[in-house]
């Protein structure tokens, strides 16, 4: 029995939860949770035994200095809760950590103890992978999920991918077989720019999750960080004319195969997103999943930008449109 002292009890409790490394390309999915705990001051209350799930050969711990005394961090998932504030307050509990290296289904079931203790009443795993998308567009998001009634009520794709999954396929399928209620939201980042940090994909996928959950979250600098980001890349791009062609070509493929959704609906909800934020009032303060289920781990290293193969011009559809996106992860 898990046993939580001076957690006090939860208002309509979500869990959030997102993993460095396979899952994560760009960093966006684990700095997307940082950025919730660090806006509402989250408070850590529990953390997994490092022993038993991480392979210290692969995730090293870390020495450092507190007034004079050396101290070690050791690599594991933390627990930290937040209160959502404003006319329907609601907590979330926060999940941020490493991608274990052993013993999955164990470390499953013990975020599911928390969970099960806490009364949580829906479960949200974040994640980024690197797809064929230009950097120059909105970044694609897609919600998947198991639960068949989640899917309608939620205007979700039921997921039907089938290939190597990561943490947070496991983790969305253990929510599943327990009965608890779990959505996976996945960004998708350029892998020709796949070094982190990449804030606007983080950025994306706050916005998402703002929609799924009901409320306001505080951006802080992450747009304008998104806007220096995208001019950056706009500029290392412009330097290098087989880069551009390339961007080109999948700025093409994408408004192609999206120009659907350039619909009332697309307008609609980026309208709702802009009068909540107004009503709300006061300030706004290893390898990677690719599309294919593959690992992208040569682009973790290449500093600036990864200079593409030369491929043949696409016809209209491709690109990474819902489809790929479902079939990038659960």
């Amino acid at each position: 029995m898990i046993e939580l002292e001076g957690v006090p009890e939860l208002i309509d409790p979500v869990m959030v939860a997102a993993f460095e490394g396979w899952n994560d390309a760009g960093d966006a999915a684990s700095t997307a949770v940082a950025h919730l705990d660090r806006e509402w001051k989250g408070e850590v209350f529990a953390a997994l035994d490092a022993e038993d799930y991480y392979d210290f050969q692969v995730n090293r711990p870390t020495v450092w200095m507190d007034a004079g005394v050396r101290k070690i961090t050791w690599p594991t998932t933390r627990l930290s809760v937040v209160r959502v504030g404003g006319e329907k307050p609601r907590d979330l509990v926060l999940v941020r950590g490493i991608e274990p290296s052993m013993r999955w289904r164990s470390f499953c079931n013990e975020l599911l103890g928390f969970a099960h203790e806490l009364g949580v009443e829906l479960v949200v795993i974040l994640g980024a992978l690197l797809g064929d998308t230009p950097h120059t567009r909105p970044v694609p998001i897609s919600g998947t999920t198991s639960d068949a009634d989640l899917a309608r009520r939620m205007n979700l794709e039921e997921t039907k991918y089938e290939g190597p999954t990561g943490i947070v396929g496991v983790l969305q399928e253990a929510c599943t077989h327990a009965g608890v209620p779990a959505v996976s939201l996945w960004a998708a980042v350029p892998h020709y720019v796949s070094q982190p940090p990449n804030p606007k994909a983080t950025l994306a996928l706050l916005n998402r999750l703002e929609d799924l959950i009901d409320v306001r979250i505080p951006l802080g600098e992450l747009p304008e960080d998104a806007r220096a980001w995208q001019v950056g890349v706009d500029q290392l791009a412009a330097e290098d004319s087989e880069v551009a062609e390339y961007v080109q070509t999948l700025e093409e493929a994408r408004d192609t195969a999206e120009l659907p959704e350039a619909s009332g609906e697309a307008i609609a909800r980026e309208f709702e997103r802009y009068l909540r934020r107004r009503d709300g009032g006061g300030p706004t303060p290893g390898g990677h999943a690719t599309a294919d289920g593959g690992d992208g781990s040569y682009l973790r290293d290449n500093p600036g930008l990864t200079r593409p193969p030369k491929p043949p011009r696409p016809g209209p559809g491709p690109g990474l449109g819902p489809d790929d996106e479902e079939s990038s992860e659960d």
